[in-house]
């Protein structure tokens, strides 16, 4: 059929509606978009080489999308189903596996399988994995968490955060805490190096040669770490850790040392300490928070890039190998940068209280 004799394509105003609707939403597909341009500009009164000069496109789409529309109406402009295999599973089952999964366990085990779940639906593993992971469910998984005793619990993380997301003005404020222990481990048989196909392997057992005690510093404005090596983590070995801090702090700020409950940062010598250091301030984290601790996640990374897969065959190699990784990491320092407002913690708090103590509990 010619431009000329175009059977004319009239809309209700409802279809209007509808086709205006589907062309402007953004969520709307894109071929659904167009189409539904097309024969709002069909409607228009314009002929199809006049539609495809106006929305970029050719003219044979266009004629088959105003013929589609004129025998079908809005349904005509879906998508066709495509050939293929058909589906086998169903909404059932689909529903079954994720109820399960949430709800029950299997017999004498604490969490299914794939091909538990699989044998108990009827599907195959493979099948029980997809939706797993389409509805993000992982039950071989598990995490821990701890909440906190602590009286003072929102008024300390009220003072760390606010440490972290407004520090005082002429003010240097410090994270600290001990990594004690450090082991100088020694493999027992030489490394294997990493080949293409095969990482690098380590014989499991290990020679001792010692351990010492890391206090770190990280000043959450620069990123940059003050270290200290001792032998025992003391109060006497904290108060001179303070000292260390003093020394290298311009003198004309004031200091915040955040810190945990350990013992050693209350203790009498170091309460006479501070007495002596009015411009030093003490604020200590929750009990079992040190996840506020931004140091914590600089000693992760120590843990994991110094000294996890380190060899050292001795105590010396070993102290020389940490004061290497702190010169490093003050050479190139960046802060670490707090995301979560303190009102953001707590109420994820009260979520996992309100869990725990809810129903089934």
């Amino acid at each position: 059929m010619g431009d000329s004799r175009l059977q004319p394509l009239v809309l209700s105003e409802g279809e209007r509606l509808v086709l205006q609707g589907w062309a402007k939403r953004r969520t709307t597909a894109q071929g659904l978009a167009k189409r539904a341009r097309i024969v709002l500009a069909c409607a228009d009164g314009l002929n199809n080489t006049a539609v495809a000069a106006r929305l970029d496109t050719d003219r044979g789409t266009v004629s088959r999308w105003r013929t589609r529309f004129l025998q079908r109406r809005l349904d005509g402009l879906s998508d066709e189903p495509r050939p293929g295999v058909p589906r086998t599973i169903t909404d059932a089952q689909v529903e079954e596996v994720v109820v399960r999964t949430l709800e029950e366990v299997p017999e004498g085990a604490t969490h299914w399988s794939k091909r538990e779940l699989a044998r108990r639906v009827g599907i195959s593993p493979t099948s029980v994995l997809r939706i797993w992971r389409a509805f993000g469910l992982q039950p071989w998984r598990t995490e821990t968490f701890k909440i906190s005793p602590d009286p003072l619990l929102i008024d300390k993380i009220r003072d760390v955060v606010g440490l972290y997301l407004a520090p005082p003005a002429n003010a240097a404020v410090f994270a600290v805490d001990e990594k004690p222990q450090i082991q100088a481990l020694e493999r027992t048989a030489p490394v294997l190096l990493m080949v293409p196909g095969t990482p690098e392997r380590r014989s499991f057992d290990y020679v001792r040669h010692g351990t010492v005690d890391l206090f770190a510093a990280l000043n959450t404005a620069t990123g940059k770490v003050i270290g200290k090596l001792s032998a025992q983590h003391r109060a006497v070995d904290f108060r001179d850790f303070l000292d260390e801090i003093d020394r290298q702090t311009d003198p004309g700020l004031a200091v915040h040392v955040i810190c945990d409950n350990l013992s050693a940062h209350k203790a009498p010598v170091v309460h006479k300490w501070l007495l002596a250091h009015p411009r030093f301030e003490l604020h200590f984290t929750p009990t079992y928070s040190s996840w506020i601790n931004q140091v914590e996640r600089w000693f992760a990374e120590l843990q994991r890039r110094c000294l996890e897969r380190g060899m050292f065959c001795s105590l010396d190699e070993l102290e020389t190998a940490l004061e290497h990784w702190i010169k490093t990491w003050n050479e190139q320092a960046r802060p670490l940068k707090w995301t979560k407002t303190a009102d953001q913690i707590i109420d994820r708090i009260c979520r996992y209280c309100d869990r725990i103590s809810g129903p089934g509990h």
